[in-house]
């Protein structure tokens, strides 16, 4: 199964600025289906980033969040070729992870 997370991250003379699309529903619980059922909650709540193995960046999500969320920050270091690892579980304990390479 391909990835759910792409990613782009670019490393500057100080910093690294990041940039990440994950595909997933981020259902909140509260919406209903053509046949007025509730969709169950299904969403993301954490997400974590580690530059050559060091913490750089969590999020904690909730349901508000919207589909395929997009995410862009920036850390301080970094050099061309250096490996971030991503990783993300849900609700369902579900979950995705991947290394990139810094551009």
């Amino acid at each position: 199964m391909p990835s759910t997370i792409r990613v782009r991250a670019i490393a500057g003379s100080d910093t690294t600025e990041v940039q990440v699309l994950i595909q997933h529903p981020m259902d909140s619980g509260f919406v209903k289906d053509k046949n007025g059922t509730l969709i169950p909650s299904h969403y993301i709540e954490t997400v974590t980033f580690a530059w050559n193995g060091k913490p750089v960046f969590t999020a904690y999500w909730g349901p508000a969040v919207s589909k395929d969320p997009y995410l862009k920050f920036a850390f301080k270091g970094g050099k061309k070729g250096d490996p971030l690892q991503i990783a993300w579980t849900d609700n369902l304990g579900q979950g995705d992870a991947t290394t990139a390479r810094l551009l």
